[in-house]
């Protein structure tokens, strides 16, 4: 049974972002505005989507909070700290998988633990759980390019995971996957956050998918990317998709946020 809204302590931030900004200098040496006074509280333990047009900026976002990029005005913090660059409490799982190819699923798990001091023994037995807990069991000395496109995701995630990072910072991961087995992977990510209640920060494309995953979805506008709305998902958890395509306030949250998406649309063409 859900917990009481009344009851709840209140969560904690663990990240902020403070009024950041980011030019890119194009190849025509031209400056290009991408972010436009970002300012956003993330709580622990939430799972919070970035929603918005192509172009917006959601990505670029995305990485100053990885420290890939630093931000041209304002900061991003983690737990009151500036971020300088990337570190192991922020886990990153892009669209594109990046697994080492010349190693097995197994050795792309443990290579992380290993490189973090982790006896091989230890490793081994961390990564096969992860491997189990992602739905590849048996899977263990496959390599790479035996694999599916779903099953390098499995892959990516469970290599992050084994960082046991605070945060997962995730790029569109499904973007590139068919539409069942993105399903399929919506659910396992929802029941590994269940369990794990880690951070999630999750760029999309899909207003279905930010629903479906989220506590919060931010609704950035088009670019320079501006944060437009931050919108509550007051639905229950744990998610089950069969019941909340008959759920009217899951309609009404997707058919509100396209409208935003058709209404940023609108003033792009007569800008």
């Amino acid at each position: 049974m859900a917990e009481p809204v009344a009851t709840r302590k209140p969560a904690s931030s663990i990240i902020e972002i403070e009024h950041v900004s980011q030019i890119f200098q194009t190849s025509a040496r031209k400056d290009h505005q991408a972010l436009s006074d970002i300012s956003l509280t993330i709580e622990e333990g939430a799972f919070v989507s970035i929603l918005g047009p192509s172009g917006c900026g959601k990505s670029t976002l995305l990485y100053i909070v990885g420290g890939f990029v630093s931000p041209t005005g304002g900061a991003a913090k983690m737990k009151g700290k500036t971020i300088a660059g990337p570190g192991p409490d922020r886990g990153p799982v892009f669209q594109e998988f990046a697994l080492f190819p010349w190693k097995t699923v197994l050795g792309n798990v443990t290579y992380g633990p290993r490189q973090q001091g982790m006896s091989a023994s230890e490793a081994d037995a961390q990564s096969r759980a992860l491997i189990e807990m992602v739905g590849l069991k048996g899977y263990e000395s496959f390599y790479p390019k035996e694999l599916s496109g779903g099953m390098k995701q499995r892959v990516a995630l469970a290599r992050t995971l084994a960082y046991h990072p605070e945060v997962l910072l995730m790029d569109e991961p499904f973007g590139a996957l068919d539409a069942h087995t993105r399903t399929r992977l919506q659910n396992d990510l929802l029941n590994i956050w269940e369990r794990d209640r880690k951070t999630v920060l999750f760029v999309t494309h899909s207003v279905d998918e930010a629903v479906f995953l989220s506590d919060k979805v931010v609704m950035m506008s088009k670019s320079p990317g501006r944060i437009r709305q931050v919108i509550d998902i007051d639905l229950p958890r744990p998610r089950r998709r069969n019941e909340l395509l008959l759920d009217p306030r899951y309609q009404k949250y997707v058919v509100d946020i396209e409208r935003m998406f058709d209404e940023s649309d609108e003033v792009g063409s007569r800008s």
